[in-house]
């Protein structure tokens, strides 16, 4: 005897997404923009500290080293360097990120010092393009030379980034900010000036990404 055929049953049709309301919706936007504004809000604050704390003089001048550092980028950033060489602040100065073909004699040259005095104690590095570099490329030199210590010297506005990616790379050497003043820089009422301001806001975000790069271990 032949089974009865079943009919297939009709099955019920998926109800369609329910839409958003209007409300939710609402109430996502207004959360977004509170995070948008609380991250905002940080980032000013931490503008505003940055800027209050970038050094106005160079730290302990009287205290010697056994090397100066000098980061390449402005011509007082030099002349300061020869200078505390000449006055027997450390034994040697190390300069880094020279650009390739530039020797000891033309530095010394574009800084008006004795090329006769201070030649012998200059050692230019030329592998660093920026101050991640700069760090590095000195941490090889001062394993080499068996040094413990430095002076740095680099601008103002740049010293807190250096510091952050030298104190990475020489976590055993005792390091001496040596800030220099560029005569551009204005830091008395920064934000009224368009330059001045815009190039403390840009090291600020540097200065962000080098610290976080080391908190996670980037």
């Amino acid at each position: 005897m032949t089974p009865p055929a079943v009919t297939p049953q009709p099955q019920p049709e998926a109800a369609p997404p329910e839409a958003p309301r209007p409300g939710a919706l609402l109430a996502r936007l207004r959360r977004l923009t509170w995070v948008g504004a609380a991250l905002g809000g940080l980032w000013l604050a931490g503008l505003l500290t940055f800027a209050a704390h970038i050094p106005r003089a160079p730290e302990d001048e009287s205290a010697t080293t056994d090397a100066i550092v000098v980061l390449t980028g402005g011509s007082e950033r030099l002349e300061t360097g020869f200078d505390l060489l000449a006055a027997g602040r450390a034994r040697k100065l190390f300069i880094s990120g020279v650009y390739r073909g530039v020797d000891v004699r033309a530095l010394l040259r574009m800084s008006q010092a004795t090329p006769t005095a201070l030649e012998c104690c200059v050692v230019l590095g030329y592998s660093a393009d920026d101050t991640l570099g700069n760090a590095q490329e000195t941490a090889r030199w001062m394993q080499a030379e068996g040094f413990q210590s430095l002076r740095l010297v680099t601008a103002n506005y740049h010293m807190p980034r250096s510091l952050v990616e030298f104190r990475h790379a020489l976590p055993d050497v005792r390091i001496v900010p040596h800030a220099v003043q560029p005569p551009n820089v204005r830091l008395d009422g920064w934000w009224h000036w368009r330059g001045t301001a815009g190039l403390i806001i840009s090291e600020y975000d540097k200065y962000l990404v080098a610290f976080l790069r080391h908190a996670f271990g980037l």
